[in-house]
């Protein structure tokens, strides 16, 4: 019974995430497109943001199975699978913040950019790690 809650886990809190990340790039969309555009003040912000929900989210699903009676390394799965999920929203939507960007600032390298599979797989060591991190100390919480 446990895998079907971890699942339910990685649904609620991977879609979740995956869900206000996209909303949060579509505001840096929105603010990148006006006719000011976005200040590194506020590019901090929507990194702050991002960051914070990478690590809380995890975090809550790795205290969701963690209370349940679920094991520490079901928890670190259920961990790495949500930021797994955010991680794959971002990658998603990068070539549209790079087209917006390139149209903002006329530069239109940017338009091109494409992550590597190197880079995918350095983000997806990240999720692990982030999986970890936050399994781990939501383990001493628990």
């Amino acid at each position: 019974m446990t895998s079907v809650n971890s699942l339910v886990n990685i649904a609620v809190f991977g879609i979740g995430g995956a869900i206000m990340v996209a909303a949060l790039i579509g505001l840096l969309l929105v603010v990148s497109g006006s006719s000011r555009g976005a200040s590194p003040r506020l590019l901090t912000v929507f990194g702050a943001a991002s960051v914070v929900l990478l690590v809380v989210l995890p975090s809550l699903s790795a205290l969701n199975v963690l209370s349940g009676g679920g094991g520490f390394w079901v928890g670190f799965v259920t961990a790495s699978a949500v930021a797994a999920v955010m991680y794959a929203v971002n990658v998603a939507l990068l070539p549209t913040l790079a087209r917006r960007q390139a149209m903002v600032s006329g530069r239109p390298g940017l338009s091109e950019l494409r992550p590597s599979a190197s880079v995918l797989l350095g983000g997806l060591a990240v999720c692990l790690g982030v999986g970890l991190l936050v399994t781990g100390v939501t383990a001493f919480i628990v």
